[in-house]
């Protein structure tokens, strides 16, 4: 493969990427929130994830978790999730599940990699399957993380709700 076409080959693939990104994007932004209140297989939290300290211990997450992008609010009517917005129960399950729709988002985004792998040269097969885990599998484990954080948050606040 000449160097012009493998260069042209990357540009269309890097777009492809963004497309995928953008879209998957878009359709968990999409979703109504009530298909996102609870935590469903996807979401549930795993035993090896011993209550958010692997991604403490292992991961290191806290070095790194606000270097992430934050895409939440790009769509109208979209969420931010760099920071709470309130600390009630409530606010805190809305946060939940906006971190439900950002996880479903970026495994939606890995999805199409076996496609990129088929349809690229050899050379290029390797970077189209490790991009889509490189740049997703950080912002969900972050979600991941803030979820399990945001559960034991709620779960005070709602001991701590007074009656009526």
């Amino acid at each position: 493969m000449s160097r012009g076409r493998l260069l042209a080959t990357v540009a269309a693939d890097a777009a492809a990427w963004a497309c995928v990104q953008a879209g998957t994007g878009y359709l968990a932004h999409r979703l109504p929130a009530r298909r996102l209140e609870r935590d469903r297989w996807l979401w549930r939290e795993r035993a090896w994830e011993r209550g958010g300290r692997f991604y403490v211990d292992v991961v290191r997450i806290r070095r790194w978790k606000s270097r992430l992008p934050e895409a939440g609010a790009i769509f109208e009517g979209g969420f931010d999730k760099r920071r709470l917005q309130g600390r009630t129960a409530d606010d805190l399950e809305r946060f939940a599940v906006e971190t439900r729709r950002a996880e479903l988002g970026h495994w939606l985004a890995i999805v199409p990699a076996p496609v990129f792998v088929a349809v690229n040269p050899p050379l290029l097969a390797p970077f189209m399957a490790a991009y889509p885990l490189a740049v997703n599998l950080p912002s969900i484990a972050a979600q991941r993380y803030n979820r399990i954080r945001l559960r034991r948050a709620r779960d005070r606040a709602v001991r701590l709700r007074p009656p009526g």
